[in-house]
């Protein structure tokens, strides 16, 4: 049985376990590029409880400040995607710039500041209408977007450039670029905000930037016995409340790496599944949920014993991840 045909029939047996309406607690819902869809995944049996269609090829995924919807990024319809979490349903779609990617939200949830691959752009969009309220020429491919918890700033990475870079808000102008590593991907903000962590796909690095400064202060490079360096290729990277430790995904290493924040070392590598791409942590941050693009699954990894538990087939390419507890 092919992993599309193995997805379709535990959706359906397990939206019989967990019906619609039923209190969205401890799920995961994964986006496929391939399917249009979301898969439901009940993190307390880890079995697959359902799928919710969306818009053409479903990528970037992130929860609105109320937790109560899940805006879907499409890059082939051009929209954002609202899913009412109670319900599993859309309750709106809204124009999204062209070939939206990767997005993220101002503090108070009204723009979506989003990256336009193919547009080499990067646009504030008004979440509510989508209405493009700036739009911000950046290098080319840019992919990934933080926004700072201030509101002041918003970085986006630039694959073709090896650039990050930083946006000012109130004036919409880039007010710096920072040269980093081959084809940057994704990034995280320390918790005390003085450190912007960026994954390196092409690089088999992490630059670590000094938000003070605007400045590469060190860079962590990965290795994985067997693997090829070429193979090494992080994108997805989460890290915890506290700020002592940050997981990445490393891409067609098939491994998830642990590293020490402060040291700026790795401590465990967990097999996982085939291009360990996007990563989540669960609320109380004892799982970590690893989408493999090539596997058609997400690994369940347990973090205090640095252990993969289980791989749950999710649909075709498998894309982002967000958690509801």
């Amino acid at each position: 049985m092919t992993p599309t045909r193995l997805f379709l029939v535990a959706a359906l047996c397990g939206a019989a376990a967990l019906p619609l309406g039923a209190q969205a607690q401890g799920l995961a819902f994964v986006s496929s590029e391939k399917d249009n869809a979301l898969a439901v995944i009940d993190l307390k049996t880890l079995t697959v409880a359902g799928s919710v269609p969306t818009c053409k090829r479903a990528r970037h995924l992130q929860l609105t400040p109320d937790r109560k919807q899940i805006m879907v990024a499409c890059t082939d319809s051009n929209q954002l995607d609202f899913i009412d979490i109670a319900t599993r349903q859309s309750v709106k779609r809204i124009p999204f710039g062209e070939e939206p990617e990767a997005f993220d939200l101002s503090p108070d949830g009204k723009t979506a500041y989003v990256s336009n691959e193919d547009e080499a752009s990067a646009s504030f969009i008004d979440a509510a209408t989508g209405k493009v309220q700036k739009t911000v020429k950046v290098g080319e491919e840019p992919e990934g977007v933080k926004a700072t918890p201030d509101g002041k700033l918003v970085y986006v990475t630039s694959e073709v450039a090896s650039m990050v870079h930083v946006i000012d808000t109130a004036s919409a102008k880039v007010v710096k670029n920072i040269k980093v590593g081959k084809r940057p991907r994704r990034m995280a903000l320390t918790p005390d905000g003085k450190e912007l962590w960026v994954t390196n796909e092409l690089d088999a690095t992490v630059s670590i930037i000094a938000t003070a400064t605007h400045e590469v202060i060190a860079t962590l490079k990965f290795e994985v016995k067997g693997a090829r360096a070429e193979d090494i290729t992080p994108v997805g990277i989460a890290m915890n409340r506290d700020g002592k430790r940050a997981f990445v995904g490393l891409g067609k290493a098939n491994h998830v790496a642990f590293v020490d924040v402060a040291k700026r070392q790795v401590t465990n590598l967990v097999l996982v599944g085939k291009r360990a791409w996007n990563v989540a942590l669960n609320g109380d941050e004892s799982r970590l949920l690893v989408v493999n693009g090539l596997s058609d699954d997400i690994t369940v990894v347990d973090v205090p014993a640095a252990k993969a538990l289980k791989s749950i087939p999710v649909g075709r390419v498998p894309y982002g991840v967000v958690i509801v507890e």
